[in-house]
């Protein structure tokens, strides 16, 4: 068990970061985790999980995390940069908004909490773990989602870069790749018509993917991604750093 370690998740209160917060909890971790609107999660894990209000593409919102968990517990010790957003979109029709929206979020809000886990880390003088939510799409590129790609590129060489940086202190900085994850953020990007789904319903197209695509022939569940982040985060982990690893049942083998 982990009683008395504290994690904080960006991100947490619904799909992968609502289930990598009922995991760190399951652990006995105390967990901060944060969204731009409550969803009663905190409530349904009583104790163990606190919820603080912050949009990830302020640099202030992860300050106020950090000093949300030192306030609770005294302590940090993982710090999941799980928030993002996606959204497939053709070049021609990509304009400044669209990129601000991915690029803040994904690549500056995550940037912004590997920042502030990393300067309380080196200030306590006591290592720590960063673990970065990246995805398939950070690893090969895909039609109308240039924006999404180049963002989570850039996640995962902010992540390899960063365990060099901050190996020396004791601070692993790892990532998790996973593919389409059934949650309802991935379900409504996915009813776009330029997704690869291109309106076909969300389960017929999952099946065809899963089918043609995964060596497993099926997607990953939400709870493994969150497993795998349980994981980098464990001592069983502590020889682990620089690495981004899938999550994909063999999609993309590597």
């Amino acid at each position: 068990m982990n009683d008395g370690r504290t994690a904080v998740v960006t991100g947490g209160s619904q799909g992968i970061g609502a289930a990598i917060v009922e995991k760190f909890c399951g652990l006995g971790y105390r967990v901060v985790f944060s969204a731009r609107r409550p969803t009663g999660l905190a409530d349904r894990l009583g104790g163990a999980a606190r919820f603080v209000q912050a949009d990830v593409r302020e640099r202030a919102g992860h300050r106020r995390l950090v000093q949300a968990a030192l306030q609770w517990t005294g302590r940090l010790d993982i710090y999941v940069n799980n928030a993002g957003v996606s959204v497939w979109r053709p070049i021609q029709d990509v304009d400044e908004a669209f990129l601000d929206l991915l690029i803040d979020t994904n690549l500056k809000g995550l940037y912004w909490g590997c920042q502030a886990a990393a300067d309380h880390f080196l200030a306590a003088g006591a290592g720590g773990c960063i673990v970065n939510v990246s995805s398939l799409a950070g690893k090969r590129g895909s039609a109308n989602n240039s924006v999404y790609c180049a963002s989570k590129f850039a996640v995962n060489g902010i992540t390899q870069a960063l365990a060099k940086e901050l190996g020396p202190h004791g601070v692993r900085v790892n990532a998790v790749c996973p593919v389409y994850v059934d949650t309802a953020s991935i379900r409504r990007s996915l009813g776009d018509g330029a997704s690869p789904a291109a309106g076909t319903p969300f389960d017929a197209f999952i099946a065809d993917f899963a089918a043609k695509n995964a060596a497993l022939g099926r997607i990953p569940r939400a709870e493994e991604v969150a497993d795998l982040c349980a994981y980098l985060a464990s001592e069983s982990a502590s020889a682990v750093t620089g690495q981004c690893i899938n999550v994909d049942c063999g999609v993309l083998p590597s």
